[in-house]
């Protein structure tokens, strides 16, 4: 995809390779990809496969370690803790990748490749997870585990084994098993040599937001925000800390700072038999993810399992995707609803955002240089593809102090230049669908956004930065949380009064249930099975 500016004079070079992207856009829909979708079950055929989900992708120079960047993804999401007994393990039969394009083609460059495997001792013995204590991720307690290897693949066919049978942290299955899950989360942090550091397990979910934007945009009349729809539950993340030079063009990160990042998860066809389900044929990519909300937001359900099979040199050929890009609907809804006027014309700043990277060499409506790989000295530009992928400027320092709207706050180090945990992305995206971006002022009528601002759960100051997962932790319908302490002598006790009244209000409703279902039997013993 072309910006705006490119498209315009670009008219029958666009129209030509439309033709090319049609035919693999129907390739898409009618099984010749195999197609599923990514990001928080916004696709239809993903929904039904959340262990290669790829819900969300964060891309930062590290606050605490400024010579490096961290890349964060999370797949699985919506998990509650309690979610036994088998829990939310990766899949074995999965490739799951992060994918840097520093020079601009839109291909990845280096590919970072988790390949898992399982290792349950179980087996016939039992249902549970664990019988007893956990301690340690060798603790003969875990009774099942998983381990995975890490590969960069490089641009050149070089393939380098950068970590081998290391450890995942496992699913947290509550506080009598494990009660003290940092010190498992720690140990599964594993260093990569040379530099750099690796943790596979669960987090506590770091996409704060009020999803009710799906109920006619917070109900018509944003009488339904505040609530963050994401509280209470956990996801499987990959988080990796790797030196800004192994990331940059020809490893030279002060000529060459800008790189574009995304995820994908490659699965192989399941053929199932009773009891059994067998991975067969080759790996078919099902998930991508680059910029929060594409998909959910930009494209229209009908392209919605297309776009997760489609490779990013591919997008400029999806005229029906430019389209949905220069053209959104997003603000087209906010003005019918809201009655606040849609940006008019073509929307090139929407097309710096997501497609090309803020740069003024290409002449878009965003006055600045911030994160284009077309802005590296050692690029050919004649070679530059405009794609979808989250595009980091890794020279920008870490803000001491981040502003949770990024760069329309003037915070250069925050969405969309990379994303960080902290970053309001829903926010910031309905202020740039409205043309913020661009005209350097905050739509007042929409300034309170959600009113979700930040997680419920702190973050970590150090790697993986993520959130501790929430573990034996009870979400209910109207999305509070109950937390649930063990103590020594293994009675449960809850921490929050809410709760405790919810707890016993359950306890009367169970002991009504338990009295009526006593009559019932007595009244079956007596008088047979179709009595009232």
């Amino acid at each position: 995809m072309s910006s705006p500016h490119v498209l315009s004079g670009r008219r029958g070079q666009v129209a030509a390779a439309a033709l090319v992207g049609a035919t693999l856009l129907n390739a898409a829909l009618f099984g010749g990809t195999n197609a599923t979708a990514s990001s928080h079950r916004e696709a239809p055929l993903i929904a039904g496969d959340p262990a290669v989900d790829n819900t969300d992708l964060y891309a930062f120079v590290s606050p605490d370690h400024k010579d490096t960047v961290t890349l964060v993804g999370n797949w699985s999401g919506f998990q509650e803790p309690n979610g036994g007994p088998n829990f939310f393990p990766w899949a074995e039969d999965a490739q799951y990748d992060f994918n840097i394009d520093n020079d601009g083609d839109a291909k990845p460059d280096i590919t970072l490749r988790w390949q898992f495997r399982d290792d349950d001792r179980r087996k016939n013995n039992t249902f549970l997870y664990t019988n007893g204590v956990v301690d340690s991720l060798d603790d003969e307690n875990l009774l099942f585990r998983q381990r995975y290897d890490l590969e960069a693949i490089y641009e050149s066919g070089q393939k380098v084994k950068l970590v081998t049978n290391a450890p995942v942290a496992p699913s947290p299955n509550g506080p009598a098993s494990m009660p003290d899950f940092k010190k498992l989360r720690d140990q599964a942090v594993v260093q990569i040599p040379g530099g750099g550091k690796v943790y596979v397990g669960p987090s506590e979910d770091a996409f704060f937001a009020d999803l009710r934007v799906f109920d006619l945009l917070y109900g018509g009349n944003l009488s339904e925000v505040g609530q963050d729809t994401l509280r209470g539950y956990n996801v499987n993340t990959i988080a990796v800390q790797l030196p800004r030079n192994a990331l940059a063009l020809k490893n030279d990160m002060h000529r060459n700072p800008n790189i574009g990042v995304w995820s994908t998860t490659q699965r192989r066809t399941m053929k199932l038999s009773p009891g059994k389900a067998e991975a067969v044929g080759d790996f078919v990519q099902v998930s991508r993810l680059g910029n929060p909300l594409v998909n959910e937001v930009v494209a229209p359900a009908g392209l919605k399992d297309a776009f997760n099979g489609l490779r990013p040199d591919q997008d400029a050929g999806v005229k029906e995707l430019v389209d949905r890009v220069v053209n959104p609907e997003l603000p087209k809804l906010v003005e019918q609803i809201y009655k606040i006027p849609a940006p008019q014309g073509q929307r090139d700043d929407l097309a710096e955002i997501f497609l090309t990277g803020i740069t003024k060499k290409l002449g878009g409506q965003i006055n600045a240089d911030l994160n284009s790989q077309v802005d590296n000295a050692d690029v050919d530009k004649n070679r530059f593809r405009p794609s979808e992928m989250l595009r980091l400027n890794m020279m920008i320092e870490p803000n001491a102090n981040p502003n949770r709207l990024g760069l329309l706050a003037g915070d250069t180090q925050g969405f969309p230049n990379g994303r960080r945990l902290t970053d309001d992305v829903v926010d910031i995206a309905v202020q740039a669908m409205e043309g913020a971006a661009a005209s350097g002022k905050i739509v007042e009528a929409l300034a309170t956004g959600d009113k979700v601002d930040a997680n419920d759960q702190p973050f970590e100051a150090a790697f993986p930065y993520v959130g501790l997962p929430r573990n034996g932790t009870a979400v209910n319908a109207s999305g509070t949380t109950a937390e649930v302490a063990v103590n020594p002598v293994g009675k449960i006790g809850t921490i929050d009064p809410m709760a405790m009244t919810t707890a016993v209000g359950s306890a009367a409703v169970f002991g009504a249930g338990f009295f009526l279902w006593r009559k019932r039997q007595q009244s079956i013993r007596k008088y047979g099975s179709h009595s009232k």
